[in-house]
């Protein structure tokens, strides 16, 4: 075929030629070719081979062939669905072809376009699929489709609420309701995004599918992976049974964090235990920002004094990175909070109210139980189960990306973001926000067949309330590099200050719902790679 114009291909499944000669036949099939469509009717005028012609040479070749034509001009919706069927049959690469290759691309944009609205026995097709509908899967979804509003773009995810969970720390802190925090996952999903309410179960990169919990098979252009971060409640002996009453509480459930500010306002003295478990967690400020609030709280009421205040802390330091740490350790000296490092807890006797950690003491680790009147619990953390066993999965269990580009290494047209995937960043909200348009520009280059234009720093964000009104605001990247968002005259990140508070209560709640999820990508612009 070297006479032709170049072969334009669609997708992996499909190319697009003009006329194709007898002699054409047997160079297609050594070029990898397993079927050929003609579009163009036997009775056109101009010296062009017959299909029942091209169709012997192709059987010769040990190709399929398929006969579909076309009336320039009058091409019908039962001509797209016919070529939808075809296309959906036969062995991939397909080649159609007809007089220019115009009808065959037109057929063809048809048959695809046919196979999003009407997905047969269990099997659709989209330009992009997102497994995950919580903060990452909208906001890259939304972004998306704001670059581009022609792709067929399906978010995968079985939940019916949405929450806004930076907030449960402020919930179980008295400075924000529990329904502030949460939405109807309808009113969120993209208009012109599919929502396929059910559970990714598992991945299939090489046939490019995912496969649902309740048995659909979703196949894909491009796959973004961002399906959050398992919470794991029973790795905790005793934990599952004596949460929400005995004291046993956590900011990391939506109905929980109610429960610790009732906790907090109620209690006039005795033992309160905070506890952070090994990394990585979600928003690992969160854990003592629970502490301070409470401090906060007792402080004010007057009661302090009067309660024994623990942070028990799987880590070796109070915070990752130590440019914020003095700040923080001027609260841990006014609230006469004890610190237990490397110190994790293990077990939960809530009737008892006993707590029991492992603690290295003297480089030997000790089972320790401590009573308590009330205490805040961090679970541990890890991938989702269906991520793990996945082909996708990196040695840590999350979904394996390159740092910068958020694009699997072995997959080019598989992405990820937000808790679930590998890069080494704080998975935190803030970190979110940044990741979802870096996502959705490298997604739609990919679409195009095209490499990564955009790329991520790490930059994370824990506004850690340390007192009812003041932030330390933490900004920072990969490696522990500081990342401000402000000069420092207007915000002093490594300082507390209330103008931080104001951000954490009044400003951001808003950037979410109203900006983040809408793919409104205020001072969140990505990066283009090689760019100053």
């Amino acid at each position: 075929m070297t006479s032709k114009p170049k072969i334009t291909r669609v997708n992996d499944a499909v190319s697009i030629s003009p006329q194709v000669d007898l002699d054409d036949v047997t160079a297609l099939a050594k070029a990898g070719y397993k079927s050929i469509i003609c579009n163009r009717p036997d009775e056109e005028d101009g010296d062009h081979p017959r299909s029942a012609a091209v169709a012997k040479a192709a059987e010769q070749a040990g190709l399929q062939f398929a006969y579909i034509p076309a009336i320039p001009g009058a091409i019908t919706d039962e001509d797209g669905e016919k070529m939808r069927a075809a296309l959906a049959e036969l062995p991939s690469p397909i080649l159609a072809y007809c007089r220019s290759g115009a009808r065959s691309t037109k057929l063809t944009q048809m048959a695809q376009a046919a196979s999003r609205m009407k997905p047969s026995a269990g099997t659709s097709r989209f330009d992009v699929v997102i497994v995950g509908g919580g903060s990452a899967g909208i906001a890259t979804a939304a972004s998306m489709l704001k670059r581009n509003r022609k792709i067929s773009l399906a978010i995968v995810d079985p939940a019916d609420d949405h929450y806004y969970q930076p907030g449960w720390t402020m919930v179980g802190g008295g400075a924000f309701s529990a329904e502030f925090t949460h939405r109807k996952e309808k009113d969120l999903i993209p208009s012109r995004a599919q929502w396929i309410k059910s559970a990714a179960a598992t991945f299939d990169p090489e046939n490019n599918a995912v496969t649902t919990a309740d048995g659909q098979e979703i196949h894909y252009d491009v796959l973004v992976v961002c399906p959050g971060i398992k919470l794991d409640w029973a790795a905790i002996d005793g934990l599952p049974e004596t949460l929400g009453k005995n004291g046993v509480t956590s900011n990391y459930r939506f109905d929980l964090a109610p429960y610790t500010y009732r906790l907090v306002k109620h209690l006039a003295g005795g033992t309160a235990l905070f506890t952070q478990p090994p990394m990585p967690i979600k928003c690992a400020g969160a854990p003592q920002k629970a502490m301070y609030l409470s401090c906060s709280k007792w402080e004010r009421a007057g009661v302090l004094d009067n309660i024994d205040v623990q942070f028990h802390n799987s880590g070796p330091a109070l915070f990752g990175v130590k440019e914020y740490v003095p700040a923080l350790m001027e609260y841990v000296e006014r609230y006469n909070a004890h610190l237990h490092m490397q110190s994790t807890l293990v077990a939960v006797d809530g009737p008892a109210r006993i707590a029991t950690f492992q603690q290295k003491q003297n480089e030997e680790m000790k089972r320790v139980e401590v009573p308590f009147d009330m205490i805040h619990v961090v679970p541990p953390q890890l991938a989702p189960d269906f991520i793990r066993s996945s082909p996708l999965a990196a040695a840590s269990g999350f979904v394996d990306v390159d740092p910068a580009t958020l694009r699997h290494p072995k997959y080019a047209n598989i992405f990820a973001l937000g808790d679930a995937c590998s890069a080494p960043n704080a998975k935190t909200m803030a970190a979110v926000r940044k990741q979802a348009p870096i996502v959705a520009v490298n997604a739609l280059a990919a679409l195009e067949g095209k490499a990564p234009v955009a790329d991520y720093d790490g930059y994370g964000s824990c506004p850690l309330t340390v007192e009812r009104g003041k932030v330390v605001l933490a900004e920072f990247g990969y490696g522990g590099k500081l990342l401000p968002s402000f000069p420092n005259w207007l915000i002093d990140g490594t300082r507390p200050s209330r103008l931080s508070w104001l951000l954490k209560d009044t400003i951001l709640p808003p950037v979410y719902w109203h900006g983040m999820l809408k793919g409104r990508e205020w001072m969140v612009k990505p990066h283009s790679i090689g760019a100053d």
